[in-house]
């Protein structure tokens, strides 16, 4: 088959293209934004020998982009799609016998490969926009290698991209020729806006959009993270665009007619604005685009292992999305791009886009793969292998699901959710609900999960499946036939048709059946719950569902501290129990009330992180709820318990021995020490206690003398005794808590005689002594009392005596007697 006439410039890529494919079995193809890769290669590559009169198979990303491409083709040959040219998606499409080449969306290639592995019929399969690294392509890309290398030599596999890094993807198809097209592209000019990081991004992009629009003619083509952020641009820019301008959204979950209008060229004399996301990157032209306003951001999944949650999340787009973004204005003519961030920005994004197998669920694939016969998927040739973590996570809940052997095998219930083409726990619901007589409401549902769009925007999807069942446009129509086949399919292999559960007449517990971790009770204020993966969700309080004490989480957004809830169902606690009796557990537990500063014993039932109900119990007499009460009071403070001085100096004096001693012979019984071990010395003693009140001193001191060997108890006293004889008898206390160091404050008469300085610690510690005056005020502190009675004693002696003349102050105190007294009157 001969190419167009029209040239683009990939004809001058095609000798090239031609030669590496009749010489190997693989390639990569480069070629930027409008050279005509991909609707030129498959009509260039159809007549070559080595296809003998098979088809090709197109990979694109998105059904968008799909459509175009084969109508592109279609009208190249001047036929319809669904002749030589056909189409083959989730909804509308178009083959026939005739049909040689069959664009498909990506996941409908998976299906195609694993129901016939060998691709009968099939001489080439092309991959197109690679670049944006979806699972399902990196899977099919995996399939087709290992099947090339095993059934079909033959096999022709094509790897296009217009920004990739080729030399890799090469190296994955065996050192496969890289052939490079130069393609065409009309000179865009960049214009950079320092927007505002406190600015809402509508608020920005609005203002961007009108300023460009000011600025140059020509239709604007506006990229936007999702779906929410383009409603609300366009609500800002109504009433403000110019008058001969129209406003056409372009996203996903649109109908194929209000996608249409969107990419149509406007009409004469007229301009448009299309709001669009990422979905208009790549394989798509909207004519008459020559200004392009980026918010250099996009929506990305992110799949979280820990808890099995898929979240959105808005991230900077990579360098390679921004370019192709930039590369739309000069499709047709030159063009302007204007970009919301400084141009030095730019250097620090991404190079590419992260490949989605990196950060996604890895149920489906995992499955898919055992369905290739492939227990460990990193054994095939991916070009990033599936992280370990996230595979553990999704065998872990395909083996829940019963889907997998303990070997990682396809079980007779795994193959049954994958004759569903469904994400697996989608398939579980229907096969479940089937087994119930309830597997077209679990299909409808299902249809509205995977169908973006469907049934409104509503939070609730009950209110979204009422809506879906009475929508008569030809969207609705077409999944509620797909439903109606998933529920056929699902009813026959749980061998008929059985009476319909009543419990599974809602979407709450259908989806439950789907997602039995995130069923979610209310707490706190209203519209926050929490879900039995331990996740949080808040609901708008003005949602009727914002009120339900449980609902199922399908879908959510934002951070963990702050997920938003986007859709859910709620469910009855009866039908919980009904779901989930095998699941719920009865546990018995004891919690510290730290305002209480008391013990409370409760009994609950739980799903998972959720209490589902509970009720107080007498606090039970055991050594685990002592432990309990100890870690509390150790949480409060060690300072609460009943200290009695005795107690505290007791303590002072071990931890001086713990310092003063050699390490480790006496205990540790500081603060942190303490509180580290509480539970091995408080607890013994409390048992039976049930709050901090009841504790008692004599507890506090049967629980810290546990804690002095018998071997150390009788040198205690004699290293750090609690009190010290001085030579006029007394025996004063020696005060341990006041510093680092041990005090003894004495009067200095009391002291005459000594000539020798009293110690601690086996005679290794020199006593602080405070010598006071008759007053009991300091008069001096030293650490060597022989030495002050040579030195300052005199200096002393000479301001004393004056002051307290009945009290003796004698030059020489060795040789003075002690006393407690004053001189007799009249001495």
């Amino acid at each position: 088959m001969s190419p167009p006439a029209a040239p683009l410039p990939i004809e001058a890529a095609l000798p090239g293209l031609r030669k590496a494919l009749s010489a190997g079995s693989s390639a990569v193809l480069v070629a930027p934004p409008g050279a005509g890769k991909t609707t030129r290669v498959p009509l260039a590559l159809l007549d070559e020998p080595w296809m003998d009169g098979r088809k090709i198979v197109l990979l694109e990303p998105r059904r968008l982009a799909a459509r175009g491409a084969a109508e592109r083709m279609a009208a190249t040959l001047g036929e319809r799609v669904g002749e030589t040219v056909g189409l083959r998606v989730r909804l509308g499409s178009k083959v026939s016998a005739r049909t040689r080449i069959e664009v498909v969306t990506e996941g409908v290639f998976t299906r195609m490969i694993l129901d016939d592995p060998e691709l009968t019929g099939t001489g080439a399969v092309l991959f197109d926009e690679f670049h944006e690294r979806s699972m399902d392509a990196d899977l099919g890309l995996a399939f087709a290698l290992d099947a090339q290398g095993a059934l079909r030599e033959d096999l022709r596999i094509l790897v296009m991209s217009a920004t990739l890094d080729g030399a890799r993807v090469a190296g994955l198809l065996g050192s496969a020729p890289v052939v490079e097209s130069e393609g065409r592209a009309y000179p865009v000019e960049t214009r950079h806006l320092d927007r505002d990081p406190n600015e809402r991004i509508e608020d920005a992009m609005a203002a961007a959009i009108l300023r460009a629009l000011r600025a140059d003619p020509g239709s604007v083509l506006a990229f936007l993270p999702g779906q929410a952020e383009i409603r609300r641009t366009a609500e800002r820019l109504e009433g403000r665009l110019p008058a001969e301008t129209d406003l056409a959204p372009l996203y996903g979950a649109l109908t194929q007619g209000e996608q249409d209008r969107a990419v149509a060229p406007a009409p004469a004399g007229r301009r448009k604005v299309v709001l669009a996301t990422a979905i208009a990157e790549t394989s798509l032209t909207i004519q008459g685009v020559r200004i392009v306003v980026d918010s250099g951001l996009a929506r990305v999944p992110l799949y979280e292992p820990g808890n099995g949650m898929t979240r959105l999340v808005t991230a900077r787009a990579s360098r390679a999305s921004v370019d192709q973004r930039r590369g739309r204005a000069g499709r047709t003519e030159p063009g302007v791009c204007w970009r919301l961030w400084p141009e030095a920005a730019t250097a620090a994004l991404e190079p590419f886009a992260r490949p989605e197998i990196l950060s996604a669920d890895l149920a489906g694939l995992t499955l898919d793969c055992a369905a290739w016969g492939v227990t460990d998927p990193t054994a095939l040739p991916f070009l990033d292998p599936p992280p370990a973590s996230a595979l553990a996570e999704a065998r872990a809940m395909l083996a829940d699901l019963g889907a997998l052997d303990g070997d990682g095998r396809l079980t007779a219930t795994g193959r049954t959710l994958r004759s569903l083409p469904l994400p697996p726990r989608l398939a579980r619901m229907v096969a479940r609900a089937a087994e119930r007589g309830q597997a077209r409401i679990a299909a409808d549902l299902a249809a509205l999960l995977v169908e973006r769009g469907l049934g409104g925007e509503a939070v609730d999807l009950a209110e979204r499946l009422d809506r879906f069942a009475r929508d008569r446009g030809g969207r609705a129509a077409d999944m509620r036939r797909l439903a109606e086949g998933w529920a056929r399919q699902a009813t026959k292999a749980a061998g008929g048709t059985a009476e319909p559960d009543p419990v599974l007449a809602a979407p709450g517990p259908l989806l439950a059946l789907a997602y039995p971790d995130r069923v979610a009770r209310a707490r706190g204020r209203e519209g926050a719950f929490l879900m039995a993966n331990g996740r949080a969700g808040l609901l708008d309080p003005a949602s009727p569902l914002a009120r339900e004490p449980f609902i199922v989480v399908a879908d959510l957004t934002g951070a963990a501290a702050s997920a938003r809830i986007l859709s859910a169902a709620a469910i009855a606690p009866e039908a919980v129990d009904a779901l989930f009796a095998g699941r719920i557990a009865t546990v018995r537990s004891v919690t510290f009330d730290k305002e209480a500063r008391a013990l409370r014993a409760r009994e609950g039932r739980k799903l998972g992180a959720l209490t589902l109900d509970e009720r107080t119990l007498p606090v039970p007499a055991d050594e685990e709820a002592a432990r309990v009460l100890a870690r509390g009071i150790a949480g409060l403070g060690l300072d609460r318990l009943p200290w009695t001085p005795a107690l505290a100096q007791w303590r002072a004096r071990i931890r001086f021995l713990h310092g003063a001693a050699p390490e480790g012979e006496w205990p540790d019984l500081s603060d942190a020490a303490l509180a580290e071990s509480v539970e091995e010395w408080l607890a013994p003693a409390i048992v039976g206690r049930a709050s901090l009140a009841a504790v008692t001193a004599d507890d506090l001191a049967q629980a810290l003398q546990s804690l002095l060997p018998w071997t150390l108890r009788s040198r205690l006293e004699a290293e750090a005794p609690s009190h010290v004889e001085v030579p006029t008898g007394s025996r004063i206390p020696v005060d341990y808590e006041s510093g680092p160091e041990p005090v003894l404050a004495v009067r200095v008469q009391e002291l005459f005689g000594l000539d020798r300085h009293p110690a601690l610690g086996g005679g290794r510690v020199p006593l602080v002594l405070h010598l006071l005056s008759p007053a009991h005020r300091p008069i001096q502190i030293t650490r060597d009392l022989p030495g002050f009675w040579r030195g300052s004693w005199a200096a002393v002696r000479s301001e004393m005596r004056g002051r307290y003349p009945r009290h003796p102050w004698p030059e020489d105190p060795l040789a003075e007697a002690p006393t407690r007294r004053a001189k007799p009157r009249g001495t």
